[in-house]
């Protein structure tokens, strides 16, 4: 048992550390704040709160296992080598994927609303 509290300590602090150390990790949060204001604002309904979620921790989960890939080269391939580059090159497009999928999900579901309000607003 105390092996698995330990292992939750570790994951926490692992979150505590990307958060704090990343620049496009702060960047994410900011943007998932946003998502959350107008959420709120805009009511948005059960399956896209869901959708937006999943979005979120997709990102932030993605950004994490980035990080971890460059560490890890970073720490294997302390000098430039091809397939290091390589490695961080796909991590960051995974990332890169990630948050252009989750952009257009964004779209899908605030665009609508947002023109209601400006169309109603005439």
């Amino acid at each position: 048992m105390k092996k698995r509290i330990r292992s939750f300590v570790y994951a926490g602090r692992g979150i505590k550390v990307v958060f704090a150390s990343e620049a496009n990790m702060k960047i994410h949060i900011a943007i998932a704040i946003l998502v959350v204001i107008f959420g709120f604002a805009f009511k948005i309904n059960i399956t896209e709160w869901i959708m937006c979620l999943l979005c979120i921790g997709l990102v932030f989960g993605a950004e994490m296992i980035n990080t971890a890939i460059e560490n890890v080269v970073d720490l294997a391939s302390p000098d430039l080598h091809p397939l290091a580059g390589k490695a961080k090159d796909i991590a960051a497009g995974a990332v890169l994927l990630c948050a252009i999928i989750s952009v257009i999900i964004g779209l899908l579901i605030f665009e609508p609303k947002v023109w209601n309000v400006i169309s109603s607003s005439f």
